[in-house]
């Protein structure tokens, strides 16, 4: 092709090339987001990181993951995305329990992620 003629545009990599391409100004934010996590004040790391709605899911699962009653599991070290999914089922109606579908159905698809992941992180026992 001689170089007098332009390529055809193809819009489909310029989309990946632009997406791949992060301007200055987006990554000082994303530094400056780690930055003042990693310089909380200490009453932040005081709670540990812990979601406010686990004090409702405590009740019977227990501070740590650990349910008090065996007929309601443990999700202390559970997989992220399978307590993500199993919450996203009650919160929908695809999973059927009574007190689970009350308990997702008032909370936000941020808090279930948060909830999966504090879960998640704890230890299992």
């Amino acid at each position: 092709m001689p170089s007098s003629q332009a390529e055809p545009a193809r819009p489909g990599l310029k989309r990946v090339t632009a997406a791949l391409v992060m301007p200055a100004g987006t990554l000082m934010a994303g530094l400056a987001a780690v930055l003042a996590a990693a310089l909380a004040p200490p009453g932040a790391a005081a709670q540990g990181g812990r979601p406010p709605a686990i004090a409702e899911c405590a009740a019977c699962h227990g501070e740590e993951g650990i349910a008090r009653d065996i007929e309601v599991p443990h999700l202390a070290g559970q997989n992220e995305r399978y307590l993500y999914n199993q919450m996203v089922a009650f919160r929908n109606g695809r999973r059927q329990h009574r007190e689970m579908r009350h308990m997702a159905r008032e909370m936000t698809i941020s808090e279930i992620e948060a909830i999966a992941a504090y879960y998640a992180s704890l230890p299992p026992r």
